[in-house]
């Protein structure tokens, strides 16, 4: 056993040395000697940029969801990052530069830039942990959002997000009801603004949404809304599915940010301060949500899947 484990860690060792010199050698050329005093535009002739690709919300690869993560020394124009992200073509890619001893970070779905991202927060965070700076335990992030603060806790990677509370729905949309079946039975709206808008469609049982069969089409014309479903779970606290096809995503594997709007929820309807969530989708993921007040704290697990270098 112990051999077994000796060569484990030695392969993780190469692994992060075979990381760094990749870095140190592309777009980010000694990457702990960048200036911290903020992000620049890039020059964006003949660069290699790191790439990593990461599921989370899992705690083995081919489950949760997928993440692209590119290190950055100064920011690509905007349409150089979204042409990164739909040729990688997962949910979201993170793009992020150091800043003032933090790093600033954005999220680009393969359609758009998006305003807040869990799984690719988780991602990055991971990432910087594991391979940029090793024994690192914390990283604030700075973000559309706000600022986001992740803590390394044990094999969890400890996300703390503003909380989104959902309420109801007074006008519902038609096309959200003829694009879901079954029907809702509750339907609730969060975001503060129509850029914001997320729909949540509370079902009886974990069947209804593990069955659920949404007609995608309809639904993408509900832009920039993207639709969330849920119920109570039968093995843990409450269970969901994300849809956002206007987003280039169709269903969205494992969504951290409707948990910002879920865990208040649920936490009210079941009184219970911390809970288990599982998203249903076919990669499945699961995650702990500890609502606060004005936060909301997402705890999950990461995977690498694979580190390579993006040439433009």
């Amino acid at each position: 056993m112990l051999a077994r484990l000796d060569r484990r860690d030695a392969r993780s060792s190469i692994l992060r040395r075979r990381v760094l010199r990749l870095i140190h050698s592309g777009a980010r050329r000694s990457y702990d000697g960048i200036s911290m005093d903020g992000p620049e535009t890039a020059r964006n002739t003949g660069m290699k940029i790191p790439l990593f690709q990461v599921d989370a919300f899992t705690e083995k690869i081919f489950s949760g969801n997928q993440a692209a993560v590119c290190p950055l020394a100064h920011w690509l124009e905007d349409k150089q990052m979204l042409a990164i992200a739909a040729e990688n073509n997962v949910s979201e890619t993170a793009f992020f530069v150091p800043e003032n001893g933090a790093y600033c970070l954005r999220w680009f779905s393969p359609k758009s830039e998006v305003q807040l991202c869990g799984h690719a927060t988780l991602a990055t965070a991971f990432v910087i942990f594991n391979f940029l700076r090793p024994g690192t335990t914390s990283v604030r992030f700075h973000t559309c959002s706000g600022p986001l603060d992740v803590k390394k806790e044990g094999d969890f990677l400890a996300m703390d997000f503003p909380s989104l509370p959902a309420r109801p729905c007074e006008s519902v949309p038609k096309a959200l009801l003829d694009g879901l079946n079954p029907s809702p039975r509750v339907v609730l709206e969060s975001g503060a603004t129509a850029a914001e808008r997320n729909y949540f469609v509370v079902y009886d049982n974990e069947k209804d949404v593990r069955d659920a069969i949404p007609d995608l089409p309809i639904l993408e014309t509900l832009h920039p809304a993207g639709v969330c479903i849920t119920a109570p779970g039968e093995r843990v606290d409450f269970v969901s599915r994300y849809f956002a096809p206007s987003y280039g995503i169709p269903e969205d594997p494992v969504t951290g940010s409707t948990h910002c709007s879920l865990g208040p929820y649920w936490s009210d309807v079941l009184k219970k301060s911390v809970l288990r969530a599982q998203q249903l989708s076919s990669r499945g993921g699961e995650l702990l949500v500890e609502p606060r007040g004005p936060r909301v704290r997402l705890k999950g697990k990461a995977a690498l899947y694979l580190v390579g270098e993006i040439s433009i």
